[in-house]
């Protein structure tokens, strides 16, 4: 879950973990830790059509997540983080 500040424009105010509560740390409007951010869009034939959902996990509850699936996630390197 997101808050942005009123008087700022698009001002990152606090993240919640939607699973955990934990509220993420953010400095400067800057988030400072890791979260998997979702932003689903129902189309037709779907049992949510129409609807968008949008939550945000913080890491712990992204591995408790992934750890359920029979497949695992894909996994690769993001070179340009290294630079």
């Amino acid at each position: 879950m997101r808050r942005y500040k009123e008087n700022a424009p698009v001002e990152l105010e606090q993240v919640i973990c939607n699973k955990c509560a934990k509220k993420l740390k953010i400095e400067n409007g800057i988030l400072k830790e890791g979260v998997f951010s979702v932003r689903a869009e129902f189309g037709y034939f779907s049992r949510k059509d129409g609807l968008v959902h949008a939550f945000d996990l913080c890491e712990d509850c992204y591995d408790e997540m992934v750890a359920q699936f029979v497949l695992p996630v894909e996994e690769s390197e993001n070179s340009e983080l290294m630079q």
